[in-house]
């Protein structure tokens, strides 16, 4: 007989999950500053003031452990770029909000480190359940950026003979500069020069028979996005 769901789970529950949730936390800081590779149980165990036991009793492995690290990464990513910019109308003024709100997220990774672009060096020739994650969930953001143009040709914001795929591509070839230059060699600059690079790009593809007002409040936003991510990253 099937046990009846109850409104109050058992403690042990709560606090298990409680548990799990800030070992995470601690897990997808080490990844970002020392790689997944970096992220062993030890170090985690000390860090959370655990037996190796207790944290191998929450993920039963090293792998299960990275591959839970990767998906809250790819979480985090959705709700702070993803899924604020949605909200933005269809087309072009969508595809800007992405962008800037992608910006931001890497000047605040800057201290820090980006999992999908370290993740990308660890694992780009190491088959496995790990670098199936990262790539699916890179794809799925690139996809996520490649509707979007696509809406933006649809709406007229953008050429007919605009290429989405190369679109995307130089996108997030800006991105991979910025986080490159900022990050790696600690050039000043590098966030306004991410943002002039992308204004040129759209401007290379914009429709000027059609300049509605929508593009235009959506270009200052991204202008004011541009300052707010410059002194963050001062």
């Amino acid at each position: 007989m099937a046990h009846p769901i109850t409104d109050t789970p058992p403690k042990f529950m709560r606090k298990g999950e409680m548990t799990r949730a800030a070992i995470l936390d601690v897990a997808i800081t080490l990844a970002s500053r020392d790689g997944l590779e970096g992220l062993t149980i030890g170090l985690l165990a000390e860090k959370m003031n655990m037996s190796k036991s207790g944290v191998f009793a929450h993920f039963g492995s090293r792998e299960d452990l990275q591959i839970e690290v990767v998906k809250l990464y790819h979480r985090q990513f959705e709700q702070e770029v993803f899924y604020p910019s949605i909200k933005e109308a269809r087309g072009l003024p969508r595809l800007e909000a992405m962008y800037a709100r992608w910006i931001r997220q890497v000047t605040i990774e800057i201290a820090s480190g980006c999992i999908y672009i370290s993740g990308a060096v660890e694992y780009d020739d190491r088959p496995g359940e790990i670098r199936e994650q990262l790539v699916s969930m890179v794809r799925t953001w690139q996809q996520a950026l490649h509707r979007c143009a696509l809406q933006a040709i649809e709406a007229g914001h953008l050429r007919d003979d605009t290429d989405a795929d190369q679109l995307v591509y130089e996108m997030y070839g800006l991105i991979l500069g910025l986080h490159h230059d900022a990050r790696f060699l600690k050039k000043a600059g590098s966030v306004e020069r991410a943002q002039k690079g992308f204004d040129r790009l759209i401007d290379s593809y914009r429709n000027t028979a059609q300049v509605s007002k929508p593009v235009a409040a959506a270009k200052k936003s991204s202008q004011t996005n541009q300052k707010i991510s410059a002194k963050t990253a001062a």
